[in-house]
Parts: structure tokens; sequence; C-alpha cells
């Protein structure tokens, strides 16, 4: 991803000035792009674009540039420093979106299929977007959805809470490893004191369930918006009537399902089961002992799902 101009923030870009100290130091040890970007396996122009501040580095390229220039660390430390989110430049159609997280006081999303964006680990992004880019491309694309995330993960972020179709857990998505990783990234996002997650289970009949994922945005000044997208472009409303109809059919389903704890059990059990994937059948003891197992460690948390019933009455 190319840089936000810097002109439009009235300054030069701290994706600059990170390329201007690379730079010095790179001339410091007398090294040239192009040697530098031998022993940091890439080619000359990633270095020339971060250099010259239209490309948003890796942590991982700020930290192996300090170890071969001997830099004490300079360059991971600014790296850090920095909020990279207005360096990062967005699909045309994703932009809005984007600059609506970084306002929003309140996110309540559903989804289907696939991880939301800001709940994604590095390693899910990856894999997602290798599948329709490559190369640098999927690295900026990554950058780009990660560095939507730290606001809501910050001390006292805004309210988030997503309602997950299980078909997320399921949806296999780059490796068992990847899953298992982003099955321990939601139980830890969910412990959040600002973020809950909560499950649509896939066995459960008689819910109404949205035809497509969307989001309900609250902004500062009150003002909220839906938000659905296709494969190729982002859907913006603030009809007060189509927002409400968006916002009752996101509550009544919430009120059916499980719970952000016992849908961290189930979240578990999906982790276990990545954790697994490949190993050879057990036999019918070792089955019955591991099912004995779970449901001791469910009583222990003592958030074992229990799937409503509709109709039973209450």
């Amino acid at each position: 991803m190319t840089y936000r101009n810097a002109e439009a923030t009235g300054g030069v870009s701290n994706a600059v000035l990170f390329g201007d100290l690379l730079r010095f130091y790179r001339e410091t040890e007398l090294l040239t792009q192009e040697a530098l970007a031998r022993q940091l396996h890439c080619d000359r122009s990633h270095v020339a674009k971060i250099e010259a501040g239209t490309r948003v580095p890796q942590e991982s390229f700020a930290k192996t540039c300090d170890e071969i220039l001997h830099t004490g660390g300079a360059l991971l430390r600014m790296w850090r420093q920095i909020d990279w989110y207005p360096e990062v430049q967005h699909p045309d159609w994703f932009e809005r979106r984007a600059e609506m997280d970084a306002q929003a006081v309140a996110l309540r999303a559903y989804q289907e299929r696939v991880i939301p964006g800001l709940l994604q680990t590095p390693g899910y992004a990856h894999a997602l977007f290798s599948q329709i880019a490559s190369g640098e491309e999927v690295e900026e694309r990554v950058r780009a959805r990660l560095s939507r995330q730290p606001r809501f993960f910050a001390d006292e972020g805004p309210l988030y809470v997503a309602v997950l179709d299980e078909s997320c857990l399921r949806n296999a998505v780059g490796s068992p490893e990847v899953m298992r990783d982003q099955c321990a990234r939601l139980l830890e996002a969910g412990q959040r004191p600002n973020i809950r997650i909560q499950v649509v289970p896939a066995g459960l009949f008689g819910l109404i369930r949205p035809r497509n994922s969307f989001s309900l945005i609250k902004l500062p000044d009150g003002h909220e918006w839906v938000y659905s997208e296709s494969l190729d472009r982002g859907y913006f409303a603030d009809d007060p009537a189509v927002f409400a109809r968006h916002s009752q059919a996101y509550d009544v389903l919430r009120a059916d399902i499980l719970s952000a704890r016992e849908s961290a059990a189930l979240i578990s059990d999906a982790m276990e089961g990545y954790e697994h994937h490949g190993q050879a059948p057990a036999r019918r003891g070792d089955l019955d002992q591991e099912q004995l197992q779970r449901q001791q460690r469910r009583r222990l948390r003592g958030n074992r799902p229990r799937y409503p019933r509709r109709g039973a009455g209450a």
C-alpha cells in the first residue's frame, strides 16, 4: 500500500521519516540498496520504496534491518512508536469504512463464512489474501487490514460486538495451525471488556438468519450507518428505517443464540479439533475418555454450551 498524501495532513509522513532513518543507517554501513536487499532476501525496489516513504514496512523488516545495520534496535523502536494507520491506503471502495472504524464509538457486526477483519490474525489474513493476490500485494493488503485493529484492542477501546455464524469457525483457511491460532485469537479478544463474541450454531433450527454479513456503526455525533459489502464494493445506508430493521434482526438473533461464555466453549472445541487435525483416529475407549474430559473441562469453566429450544415456553 502506498502512504497517504502527506500534504493533505500538513507535514511529512511517518513513512518518510522512517525511510530517511533507514537510509542514514544503510549509508553509514556503506551498503547500497541492492546490497541491503540481498541480505533481506527481497528486491532492491522494495528497499527503495520504503526509503522513499511510499511503502509501509513490516515489523520483521525493521527488526532485520536493525540486525544487519547494527542500529541497536533504533528502527524497530521507531516502527513501534509510529501509528501506521494513517500511512495505509485502503482500496478506494473500502476507504470510507476504514475511516468510520477510526471514529466509531460502537460497532456491532454479523459475519458469515469468514472471520471479521477486526479479529483476524496476520496468518489468517495472509492466507485469505493469498487466494486472490501474490507477492508484495498480499503483504500490503494484510497490513491494511491489521491497521484497523489496534483501536479496538486498546485500553478503553470502542464497543465491538461480533456475532459469528459457525461457518466462520468451520470454513478452513490456510492450515489447521492458522485456524487454531485464529480460534485462540477469538478467545483472547472475547476477554477484553469492550469486545463480545457470540456464535450462531449451525445445527440450531428456527433462527431468522440474515441473508448476508453486515455491520451497524455508531459515530461520535450519534449518526448510525448500516454497512455491507460484495466482492468488490461496499454499501452504506443511513436511512433510519433501514438501520432499525437491521438492528432489530441483529438483536433478536443475539437473544436466540449462545451467550458469549457458551460461544467461548464452542470456539474452544473448534480449536481443539484443529489441534488434533490429521491425527490417527482414536479407538472407541479413547474417544469416550476424551468426551468425558471435555465435559469435565466445561463444567469447570461453568460455560458448557446449552442450545436454546424454541417453542419450549418460558
